[in-house]
């Protein structure tokens, strides 16, 4: 199963990436799919592309509901 998060942009980077942060985690994404990101933006991130910027309102909501999901150990 693949999920896309809402992940907070803390930098800009050359050639259409960013490094974004999401509970404390950082991974270098591409901008390469969304226009007009700044740092302090929240984006969906899905297999490390940007896929769209998220409202802050939307993106608390949603990191609240997966903070809500019981961690899985086996499938």
């Amino acid at each position: 199963m693949c999920l896309a998060i809402p992940a907070r942009v803390i930098e800009l980077l050359p050639n259409e990436q960013a490094l974004v942060e999401l509970s404390g985690v950082q991974k270098q994404i591409s901008l390469a799919l969304v226009d007009d990101i700044s740092v302090g933006d929240y984006v969906i991130v899905h297999v490390g592309y940007a896929l769209n910027r998220l409202d802050p309102e939307e993106a608390a909501k949603t990191l609240a509901l997966f903070g809500n999901i019981p961690e899985m150990t086996s499938l």
